[in-house]
């Protein structure tokens, strides 16, 4: 019964996720869903507004770093089960985005603006090869472990996870962090760069860069040398001309 709750609830969360991020994609590119970052809400005052969407994305990036971290990871799991901790982790961060999508005050004010038929043309194509590439990325390392399904479902049949083993499949031969560049690339490629667009960009994209830190720091933690050896060679966020990474046949 205890492994077919935590499917259950796995499921459940990813159901969550997977709802919030296509209204994410909605949401960045003001298409279809009914209130965006620039079209719905009741606007209001400008340093209101500021700080209300500002508050908004500082809660989501505390919440997505605090539960990320190893410390918290086993402080939580005396609470609640190990088979459910990243489902709980997908639930809570998927919640906190849904309350901003709903709380975000829309400053609409243009900062830029082309109506260049190409250049309109190739923005969108590089925001949604963002999105794709995101999506993408996910599969390439372990999309269904990475939402929390995988734990869920070894749970209900009594099987162990296997230790993490370092490898870099595909894309992340030529970039640290191809998921960070998608969103990256959605978030930045538009035709129309609003104030409340460019407060949302600026601040994901200060937490990117703060989020990989911490991110690299627990990957050298666990990898130790193989990990360092593949930042020295492989870019961030940006493929490095004529640079690919070359797994040792003896790592583990």
């Amino acid at each position: 019964m205890a492994g077919m709750f935590a499917v259950l609830y796995g499921v459940a969360s990813y159901g969550v996720f997977f709802f919030t991020i296509l209204y994410a994609i909605g949401f960045v590119a003001n298409l279809v869903v009914p209130k965006s970052i620039d079209i719905g809400g009741s606007g209001g005052p400008l340093v209101e507004s500021l700080a209300i969407n500002v508050a908004l994305l500082g809660l989501f990036a505390v919440q997505h770093s605090v539960m990320a971290r190893e410390g918290f990871k086993r402080a939580w799991t005396k609470l609640v089960p190990k088979s459910v901790e990243r489902s709980t982790y997908v639930l809570f961060a998927s919640l906190v985005l849904l309350l901003l999508f709903w709380q975000w005050r829309p400053i609409p004010t243009p900062v830029w603006t082309t109506t260049d038929p190409t250049t309109v043309a190739i923005l969108n194509i590089v925001s949604w090869f963002g999105w794709v590439l995101l999506f993408a990325s996910t599969f390439m390392i372990s999309h269904f472990e990475l939402f929390g399904l995988t734990q869920v479902f070894a749970r209900m049949m009594g099987r162990e996870l296997p230790k993490p083993r370092f490898h870099t499949p595909m894309l992340y031969k030529h970039v640290r962090h191809p998921l960070y560049l998608g969103f990256l690339l959605a978030f930045w490629s538009t035709p129309t760069m609003t104030v409340g667009h460019l407060v949302f960009a600026v601040a994901c994209t200060g937490y990117i860069l703060i989020a990989i830190q911490f991110e690299e720091r627990d990957l050298v933690r666990t990898f130790g040398d193989e990990y360092r050896r593949y930042k020295a060679q492989v870019g961030m966020l940006v493929p490095l001309p004529g640079r690919s990474f070359s797994e040792r046949k003896d790592a583990r």
